[in-house]
């Protein structure tokens, strides 16, 4: 198959990747464009280790075709955070509230929460199980990851934060 060259707006910058079309969006964030924070879970878009967000949605980058994403705005964990020097509040809560172990998890928990606050800066419980029922964590049992994100909600800080990232603007 031929390479195919897209253009595409990741993290805030302009980058443009020859890939096959075939290959999935996480593959081309970590092989060619050398992003290893969005990990490569299942394969089948059951797990969610693999969320990133495709022009502000969150999508399962396993399951979304790098060609797709030619012209389109694309944000990894590493471009959640408002700048390349501090963390994203959602960030600082998995760590403050122990919601990381192995951590193979952590950056699709981190892109589904923030997205749920951008949304729902006042999410309940059910809302958080609901918006993480996409992410399968085996070490953590999830208590620790859901209370990190109602410590968000609590203190108000992710939600601006969550949005700006959503649009690109972090």
């Amino acid at each position: 198959m031929e390479p195919r060259t897209i253009t595409l707006t990741v993290n805030g910058d302009r980058r443009c990747v020859a890939v096959r079309p075939n290959l999935t969006l996480v593959e081309a964030l970590r092989d060619e464009l050398h992003l290893t924070g969005t990990k490569q879970g299942c394969g089948t878009g059951d797990c969610g280790a693999c969320t990133v967000y495709l022009d502000g949605r969150p999508v399962n980058s396993c399951l979304t075709l790098a060609v797709e994403a030619d012209g389109r705005s694309v944000t990894t964990v590493e471009g959640l955070a408002p700048s390349g020097t501090e963390l994203h509040p959602v960030q600082e809560a998995f760590i403050a509230h122990g919601a990381v172990q192995c951590g193979y998890c952590t950056p699709g928990m981190v892109m589904s929460s923030a997205a749920l606050l951008s949304r729902e800066p006042a999410a309940d419980e059910p809302s958080v199980r609901h918006a993480l029922a996409g992410n399968l964590c085996r070490c953590t049992g999830y208590t620790k990851i859901v209370e990190a994100v109602l410590a968000c909600v609590g203190d108000g800080s992710c939600g601006a934060h969550g949005a700006a990232a959503a649009e690109g603007k972090a």
